[in-house]
């Protein structure tokens, strides 16, 4: 499949669905849209690429009744930068390329989650983190959602960490689309299963995980990475999922990630959701794809016997 807008192709890609004939209405789901794809990083051209390739996917994700829309970390800056480039390239939440991501959503009637390098004053400091910003379908910003549990040294370079002061306010927060609730984490917090348990005792029915999982990535010192980074989609996502009683989406790359024409980082291309039973609603191949499942509680009976939940059961007394 193809499609163009402005004159830029988006080039071959993959559709993959699992969905009802209809969209969940308010409070029964939400049907939900993850682009998988290749981009550039590192300049203010790629902000622009992968802002014109935002543009197309939200069109054709609307046309498939798509209610939230997300996209991998650090989608607009690209995830391979250094802390000069990141400075350079991070904005504030109502920045001009979160102005035209607040747009697009109103534009094609959709919520987006989309993960930017951020730009804040935070406890009299000019801080930087690694963000991701949620608009409602009319273009208001619900959330801007800083990691907290950040990766290896590179990460510590470039980034702050999230929600260490109180004027942030609190980390782990649940929001609604399509009256359904909502979480986010990002990448490495995926590995974490205390964070997932957060948000689904806030009621969290869905976490969204936008990550950057790597075959191998660049390193501000110029070496690569000395092996590549684990599949948790194959465990620990679908395991999130079945001990939380909620849907978790992982939202990936795949393929290789420039700055400047020069390749940086290959991705894993393992996107996925994964349901309440621990089961794979739609995962991706290592190629370009649009993912969509319907995340509906209603589809799914209870895995235990009547009376057992994880969740109501808990004694965290003892922990």
């Amino acid at each position: 499949m193809t499609i163009s807008s402005d004159g830029r192709p988006l080039g071959p890609y993959r559709l993959h669905t699992l969905i009802h004939q209809e969209p969940p209405g308010p409070g029964e789901g939400l049907r939900l849209g993850i682009w998988q794809g290749e981009g550039t990083a590192g300049t203010a051209q790629a902000v622009e690429e992968n802002l014109v390739r935002l543009e197309q996917v939200a069109a054709i994700a609307a046309k498939h009744g798509v209610q939230l829309l997300a996209f991998p970390e650090l989608y607009l800056s690209g995830y391979i930068v250094t802390p000069e480039i990141a400075r350079a390239l991070a904005e504030p939440s109502d920045g001009p390329s979160l102005q035209r991501v607040a747009a697009a959503a109103r534009r094609h009637g959709l919520a987006m989650a989309v993960p930017y390098p951020e730009r804040a004053q935070v406890a009299g400091e000019e801080r930087f983190y690694d963000a991701i910003a949620l608009f409602d379908s009319a273009g208001n910003l619900l959330r801007s959602y800083r990691k907290t549990h950040l990766w290896g040294p590179d990460e510590k370079l470039c980034w702050s960490s999230g929600y260490l002061h109180a004027e942030e306010g609190p980390a782990f927060t649940v929001q609604r689309v399509n009256d359904f609730p909502l979480g986010l984490l990002n990448c490495y917090e995926a590995e974490f299963p205390e964070l997932s348990r957060s948000l689904a005792m806030e009621g969290a029915k869905l976490v969204l995980i936008p990550t950057a999982a790597d075959s191998f990535a660049t390193l501000c010192n110029g070496e690569h990475t000395d092996r590549s980074y684990p599949d948790v989609s194959r465990n620990l996502i679908p395991a999130n999922a079945f001990h939380n009683n909620c849907f978790v989406a992982y939202a990936n790359r795949c393929g290789e990630e420039s700055v400047n024409g020069k390749v940086m980082a290959g991705y894993l291309g393992n996107s996925v959701v994964a349901g309440p039973h621990g089961d794979a609603l739609v995962a991706a191949r290592p190629e370009a794809t649009l993912l969509i499942a319907d995340c509906c509680p209603g589809d799914y009976g209870p895995t235990h016997p009547t009376g057992t939940s994880y969740l109501a059961d808990r004694r965290p007394d003892l922990y």
